[in-house]
């Protein structure tokens, strides 16, 4: 799953622009998740728990699949040197193990004077939305900040 870096500045960015991720999640996602966060609830990691619930299986954890966002806008989109200002998530649908997340983020407004992006961000299963939401960015430009030498 690991995305080649690209380097975006503010200035390179355009409405419209678009980058993609696709990850099947495997059981020892979710339970590397799960040790990572600490979120040890059986519907995610007990199949005989997960089982009793309306979902009938093991489902990933809606911040995991969430991170898959994350990684496109670290490594892609616009990539290194980003900084999360904020992100909105709407939960749709589970996610479960075996399943291929399509995430896609696209660039839907460009704020120069702040160099903040918003992107529109949307995870699929198949052809049904799991997560979208928005997110916004601070992202690195080509010019120095006023009052700032150039690195």
């Amino acid at each position: 799953m690991f995305l080649e870096l690209r380097v975006l500045h503010f200035e390179d960015l355009s409405i419209g622009m678009t980058e993609r991720l696709s990850k099947t999640i495997s059981s020892s996602d979710v339970v590397g998740f799960a040790e990572v966060t600490g979120d040890r609830n059986p519907i995610h990691l007990s199949e005989h728990f997960a089982a009793r619930t309306p979902f009938g299986t093991r489902i990933a954890h809606g911040l995991y699949t969430a991170s898959l966002i994350s990684a496109v806008l670290g490594t892609r989109l616009p990539g290194p040197g980003a900084v999360y200002i904020s992100q909105t998530l709407n939960f749709r649908a589970p996610v479960r193990i075996g399943d291929t997340v399509e995430v896609e983020v696209a660039v839907a407004e460009l704020i120069p004077d702040r160099r903040r992006a918003r992107l529109v961000c949307t995870c699929r299963v198949g052809e049904e939305v799991v997560l979208d939401g928005e997110a916004w960015v601070k992202v690195p430009s080509k010019e120095p900040s006023p009052g700032k030498p150039a690195p």
